[in-house]
């Protein structure tokens, strides 16, 4: 790669610029939540086909992230990042227009094009625009602009819903976009990659079809059931796709992801632990509103308060850790941060029937305390593991373990949730698992976060592994030093 200086002294104008792309997409995905009973009722239909308007987005962005961070390396990180600005803000101009909801979905997957650039990007644009010393806090502010979506998320779109319309929940991310597009022109640098690169078109195809297979199965399996043919036959095909891709990676002289960075056993387990933490966060995202509705009885706008508990304390505890790392390194952060987030999985195991809404926030603000301590310290540490040249699949890896992890928490944490209430109301009630008797439910939300609890401290224990051999790995330096 060609050596280019950096200009640090802008750092804070491409951070603007990354984090209006990085605010749109996360407010985008948690106000269309918000809309969906309203685009039932819009468009005349059922909610089998409008849940599609969330999960056609959700599948088209998982599957070509990596892709765009490949491409990133290859043709420059700002050109690709403008572009998904731009497709982006023209796809939420095409979906506030879409006549029926078959249009709406199609549009969705347009927008999801040009998140994918951007979230593939963002992380690698504002590594590159700070000192190596200051890579914790900016990854810190990053995830502080991630929560800050997600608080004002269903606020907004119940505000504009209730005001105007749900068109309006597409055409407020003009001016945001209008506005970020000119602010990645005029600010972020146009850093060249080397020459001589091409694109490993048969392993991008084989990953995508692996990733839309696993997806997919994941959706169905929610649906209809882990054990039927079809979820069956596609997480075999997800399996043997995989295989394919691997072994494509091997034989090709540029591959889309360079398989020696997975010989970094520290690398991996920073991948590992941050796909637990969002397997863990998505199912409270999917049960607590159930429990806070159907057994507390709170109103949806009183839901909308409690559930933005935990991201306003990531958001206020990310940049703090992250500035933290800096200073003593990402390890211990991340451990402790682990440990929180353990312990507070095992206050929310004790909710109940008559749980307080002052209860309610003291179980869940070390849930978000202990995700604002671990994620930037670990997003660091994956992005200060790559070198430079890599940093858009580094990028695109870390994006893919969030929506991955989302995914399969609220698939496999939903689906043993209603199991268990099934278990717990001596059987499956007519209308759901959501129509079962409270305590029922309760009951079986203490046996899913006790699972949680079993993932987390499987992660807690490979990060204190990890820690334990970077003080090995010291200790011996400062011995060969002497």
């Amino acid at each position: 790669m060609e050596q280019q200086s950096v200009d640090y002294s802008r750092k804070w104008y491409i951070m603007a610029a990354v984090g209006a792309g990085i605010f749109m997409s996360t407010i985008d995905g948690s106000i269309v939540n918000v809309a969906l009973p309203t685009l039932v009722r819009s468009f005349d239909t059922q909610f089998a086909i409008v849940q599609w308007v969330v999960l056609s987005y959700l599948l088209t962005l998982t599957t070509l992230m990596l892709s765009m961070g490949r491409l990133g390396d290859m043709v420059g990180k700002k050109p690709l990042y403008t572009a998904g600005f731009i497709i982006f803000t023209i796809g939420s101009l095409l979906c506030g227009l879409a006549p029926t909801v078959y249009w709406l979905i199609g549009f969705r997957v347009v927008q999801a094009i040009g998140s994918a650039m951007m979230m593939a990007l963002g992380m690698a644009i504002v590594t590159e625009a700070f000192p190596p010393s200051e890579r914790g806090k900016a990854l810190g502010i990053s995830g502080s602009t991630v929560s800050m979506g997600i608080v004002l998320g269903p606020v907004l779109g119940g505000f504009l819903i209730g005001a105007f319309s749900w068109h309006w929940i597409f055409f407020v991310n003009l001016p945001i976009g209008i506005v970020g597009t000119w602010m990645v022109t005029r600010f972020v640098p146009s850093l060249k990659p080397a020459g001589g690169q091409r694109f490993d078109l048969l392993g991008a195809v084989t990953l995508c079809a692996s990733l839309l297979a696993l997806l997919t199965g994941l959706t169905l399996g929610q649906q209809s059931g882990f054990t039927e043919p079809l979820t069956l036959s596609l997480f075999a095909a997800w399996l043997v796709l995989l295989a394919a891709f691997v072994a494509i990676e091997f034989k090709v002289e540029q591959p889309m992801i360079d398989l020696n960075l997975f010989r970094n056993r520290l690398f991996n387990i920073n991948l590992i632990t941050g796909f637990a933490t969002f397997v863990s966060m998505a199912g409270t995202t999917v049960l607590m509103p159930f429990y806070l509705e159907n057994v507390l009885g709170y109103s949806p706008q009183s839901v909308g308060f409690l559930l933005a508990i935990v991201p306003i304390a990531v958001g206020i505890t990310a940049p703090l850790s992250g500035m933290l790392s800096d200073r003593v390194g990402t390890r211990p952060i991340t451990v402790v941060g682990l440990l929180v987030m353990l312990l507070g999985f095992y206050a929310i195991s004790t909710l109940s029937l008559d749980t307080t809404g002052v209860g309610y926030v003291l179980r869940f603000l070390p849930i978000g305390i202990g995700i604002g301590i671990f994620q930037s310290p670990n997003n660091s540490a994956v992005m200060g593991a790559v070198p430079r040249q890599r940093l858009g699949v580094a990028s695109g890896l870390l994006s893919i373990t969030r929506t991955l992890g989302q995914t399969t928490g609220i698939a496999v944490l939903g689906a043993l949730w209603a199991s268990r209430v099934a278990f717990h109301a001596g059987g499956m009630p007519i209308g759901g698992a959501t129509a079962a008797p409270p305590a029922a439910q309760v009951a079986a939300l203490g046996n899913s976060f006790s699972i949680t609890m079993i993932l987390l401290a499987s992660a807690l224990a490979l990060a204190a592994w990890a820690l334990r051999q970077e003080w090995r790995r010291r200790s011996a330096q400062l011995s060969t030093a002497e």
